[in-house]
């Protein structure tokens, strides 16, 4: 049986926390074809520096299976679910796992970054600016940082290199109060 067959789609799998390579050794010796992405990690342990190869995404394996046929992989020691909406799996999109294949394949160092969208809360990390809060946007094709004075209702818009911000994350229990409406964004562009 060759597990590998047109029909299979790439899935996230959510696996154990620091079982990623075990399932993915498990699951390759079932046949699957498995993808973990990792990177080097220089760490200073006991007055040393020590190179360890970590998960570029950690808790996570990627497989192609046939959606239909999920079960070995489920019972596989380790794995958590597929991941989905609800309990629906959704593959991946096969551009997106190219591109991290040829990253890794590259050899050029990579390390997980925040995922930032268009619209999110940021904070810049950067000597001259940093700890200024904005709105990350995108404004004929380059990011900017929009920076809001809420009694004025007047935005200015700063372009930005987006490694130099980073996420500030709201607990989805919370509302959004106090971040600019959609037409302060668009006031700040204007």
């Amino acid at each position: 049986m060759n597990p590998v067959a047109s029909g299979d789609r790439w899935f996230a799998l959510s696996v154990k926390t620091r079982w990623e390579y075990s399932t993915g050794t498990l699951l390759r010796c079932k046949g699957f074809e498995t993808f973990l992405p990792t990177y080097k990690s220089r760490r200073r342990s006991n007055g040393r520096f020590k190179d360890t190869v970590l998960a570029l995404f950690p808790g996570y394996v990627f497989c192609r299976f046939d959606v239909q046929k999920r079960l070995p992989i489920l019972v596989t020691p380790g794995v958590i679910s597929v991941v989905g909406s609800g309990k629906i799996p959704i593959p991946l999109d096969d551009s997106e796992i190219a591109a991290i294949q040829t990253v890794v394949e590259s050899g050029l160092p990579a390390q997980p970054w925040p995922y930032l969208e268009i619209g999110e809360k940021v904070r810049i990390k950067d000597e001259a600016l940093g700890g200024l809060e904005g709105i990350l946007i995108s404004f004929r094709k380059a990011h900017r940082i929009v920076v809001s004075v809420s009694l004025l209702r007047r935005s200015v818009a700063l372009e930005i290199d987006r490694s130099r911000v980073v996420p500030i994350r709201v607990p989805r229990s919370l509302s959004v109060e106090g971040l600019p409406s959609r037409s302060l964004l668009a006031e700040g562009i204007a």
